[in-house]
């Protein structure tokens, strides 16, 4: 098995507010990327969806994700041909305070232009204290073949911004 070293491209943590996030200029130069964040959202729903959007939301991609809740329930979804996807919940103000949900995103192959890119994604929240609450998968198909040279992350919950706090990491892969 090849072995991989990972490079951190960029990180950032929030000093404020912010709608979203994105990573611009990706450079070409790794086989692969990692992007982890941990985030809250200022809404107060007990949680949110964070959601990513690449090249601007150039790139049309689906999804099949699963997810289990507090109750242990497991479901899963497909979602159809769409310029966002989601990739994990996310906490906020009516989940358990001062907690922060986490995300990893691994996108294989994306430099290459002229292929399809499989990605895939895991992360988890907590809702609150008493109980075991959220966890993520998902596989995104991005239909789109051209190259990947940026990285949005935001949220759909209505009005909610990431808090200041939440970081984000892009990590490149070089395979040897």
């Amino acid at each position: 098995m090849p072995s991989s070293t990972y490079t951190l491209i960029k990180s950032d943590t929030l000093t404020s507010s912010a709608a979203s996030y994105t990573f611009t200029a990706i450079p070409s130069t790794y086989t692969d990327l990692v992007v982890r964040f941990t985030g809250r959202l200022d809404g107060g729903a007990g949680g949110g969806v964070s959601v990513i959007r690449l090249n601007s939301s150039a790139l049309s991609m689906s999804v099949t994700y699963i997810y289990t809740n507090y109750s242990y329930t497991l479901t899963s979804s497909m979602d159809s041909a769409s310029t966002t996807a989601a990739v994990g919940y996310i906490n906020d103000g009516g989940s358990t305070s001062n907690t922060f949900s986490n995300s990893e995103i691994y996108i294989p192959n994306y430099s290459v232009a002229g292929v399809k890119k499989q990605v895939s994604t895991i992360g988890g929240m907590e809702y609150d204290a008493s109980a075991f609450n959220y966890g993520f998968w998902s596989a995104l198909q991005v239909i789109d073949t051209a190259a990947i040279t940026s990285i949005e992350l935001d949220s759909v919950t209505g009005g909610s911004n990431f808090v200041s706090g939440s970081s984000f990491y892009l990590y490149g892969i070089s395979k040897s």
